[in-house]
């Protein structure tokens, strides 16, 4: 179950467009992320998909049912937000069972719901507490229990992660995923946050002012991106592009620029470079190291070197790449397929 399917997408508020024609397959059984920057119109997108905006025009229809008109009380979906959005005088798993007990489900079957949720998430223990006595990431293992004991089509998770500390968001990662695998249930989740989207995710959507720029699995956009912003929002630190103008070698036919991520930049001697530049500043972070490079005509390269740096601040250098690794960009900023690569 969770086979959604979006056909001739638009939304509109007022005379601003903020989704444009958008199709798109999301496979049951799949974790499929919106990704890409605030205002490109991801969470709005979820939304849609939810029933708790309408659609403009367009359809949506959910294992082969039509739900475009459909409330979003009877799409069975389920939606996690940002907020927990827990009743604080009621018990873990009070607020697990609510859902339930508002549609008439009888006791013993909210307590055997509750009891297989909490045994998922890990809160067994914790079952009889109230949300204040929690932390936030157990406090969000709470909203999506809720969700869980409905036993919905598909998750829809709405930046989940964003309110909580840098280490519990790895940690929450790494649940998410192991609660994907145990349900086998189809997930659609929006951030902001391209690791989030390359470490979770079997399907990316990269969105950019409410079209879709690229869908594929996270190697499929950062090894073959469709244009210069799947390239340089996929990947972290974010792809260099250079004017070909710029680079010594000969280049593809209609190459304007060139990109090369970080980590496959080789500090070399000048005499071997394809772009010379000045090392204006080294960062160390243990396993690798940051060289920012100002080569004259161009903007900073960053280049991720690993281990300690090849070269040190005020150093002159040259940069090369293998050629496989670089990606062509035409005027246009679309991607010119090179058979080199």
């Amino acid at each position: 179950m969770g086979d959604i399917q979006l056909t001739d997408i638009r939304k509109s508020f007022g005379a601003s467009e903020v989704i444009r024609d958008v199709n798109l397959s999301i496979p049951r059984g799949s974790f499929t992320i919106f990704v890409g920057p605030s205002g490109c119109g991801k969470s709005t997108l979820l939304r849609l998909i939810s029933g708790l905006e309408p659609v403009t025009s367009g359809s949506i229809t959910i294992d082969g049912r039509e739900v475009t008109n459909v409330p979003p009380a009877k799409r069975g979906l389920a939606m996690v937000f940002q907020s927990y959005a827990l009743y604080p005088h009621m018990s873990v798993a009070e607020n697990m069972a609510f859902g339930l007990r508002t549609k008439g489900i009888p006791k013993d079957e909210r307590r055997k719901a509750v009891i297989r949720a909490a045994e998922i998430l890990q809160l067994t223990d914790y079952l009889d507490r109230k949300p204040k006595a929690l932390s936030g990431g157990q406090r969000q293992r709470v909203a999506i229990g809720r969700c869980i004991v409905r036993q919905p089509t598909a998750f829809l998770f709405d930046e989940p992660l964003s309110n909580l500390d840098a280490a519990l968001r790895v940690e929450m990662r790494f649940e998410l995923a192991e609660l994907h695998k145990k349900l086998a249930t189809t997930m659609i989740y929006v951030t902001h946050d391209q690791v989030e989207a390359m470490t979770l995710a079997h399907q990316i959507v990269v969105l950019k002012d409410g079209e879709v720029m690229q869908v594929g699995s996270p190697r499929e956009l950062y090894e073959r991106p469709a244009n210069r912003f799947v390239a340089q929002f996929i990947g972290s630190p974010k792809m260099n592009v250079i004017p070909a103008a710029r680079l010594e070698g000969t280049m593809p036919e209609g190459a304007a620029s060139v990109g090369v991520r970080p980590e496959h930049l080789n500090i070399v001697t000048p005499d071997q470079a394809r772009l010379r530049g000045r090392v204006r500043l080294v960062e160390y972070m243990g396993s690798d190291s940051f060289l920012y490079v100002k080569p004259e005509g161009t903007e900073q390269i960053l280049v991720r070197n690993v281990g300690p740096a090849a070269a040190q601040e005020g150093d002159e250098v040259g940069l090369s790449w293998d050629i496989p690794a670089a990606h062509y960009f035409d005027r246009e900023n679309q991607t010119i397929i090179n058979l080199k690569t």
